[in-house]
């Protein structure tokens, strides 16, 4: 049996790096990619190249974005009263779909996760902070995840505002629990979330 090419399995490895992604899999897109014509197979280059060089974080809500700011945070009909502090940018987006949430966004860009050695500081959190200081917000809707640590991200985050001056001491919220625990918004369908959204809940 002869050996794959050098470029080949290069990148078979570098596909193999993927989420969810195994040998495999790898494998087979490389093999889709080496059958396809050399203009498609490029036009997927382009594209991830593209998204490095003009995709960045908005600076207010750390949503993707290829301006300073992202579409949300520039839109002055959203209302500016109300923040959902959501994980990923994914998170976002089914909410979004939903229809039924107008306020502002914050992105924390993860969970707090000890145990894959992700602690406070590699997140947003202390950019939260310093947002709801100095707006006037008065209701933080908690949408984590309802999973172990999207809980305790949600509760050191609370306990956190819970030292804090700000401009209004704002209400704190949390999506109605109609989403079964352990599962990530992203995968729960417009429905759900909607009615999730709509009967939030103070936090404790």
């Amino acid at each position: 049996m002869s050996e794959l090419t050098e470029s080949v399995t290069r990148m078979i490895k570098e596909f193999e790096k993927l989420p969810g992604l195994g040998k495999k899999s790898a494998e087979r897109i490389a093999y889709h990619l080496l059958k396809v014509e050399k203009k498609e197979a490029l036009a997927l280059a382009d594209a991830i190249y593209a998204v490095k060089e003009n995709v960045r974080y908005c600076k207010h809500c750390f949503n993707l974005t290829e301006q300073e700011l992202c579409e949300i945070c520039r839109d002055p009909k959203r209302n500016q009263t109300i923040l959902c502090v959501v994980e990923q940018p994914r998170d976002l987006i089914a909410l979004e779909q939903t229809g039924r949430y107008d306020g502002l966004y914050h992105i924390l860009l993860g969970r707090i996760a000890p145990l894959d050695k992700i602690s406070p500081d590699q997140l947003t959190i202390t950019a939260l902070i310093d947002r709801i200081k100095t707006s006037s917000f008065t209701e933080i809707v908690m949408a984590t995840n309802p999973t172990i640590e999207g809980d305790s991200t949600a509760l050191y985050i609370i306990k956190q505002l819970e030292s804090i001056q700000a401009k209004v001491k704002p209400r704190i919220t949390r999506l109605a629990r109609g989403i079964t625990t352990g599962n990530d918004l992203q995968f729960a369908n417009k429905e759900m979330l909607a009615d999730a959204l709509a009967e939030r809940q103070s936090f404790r």
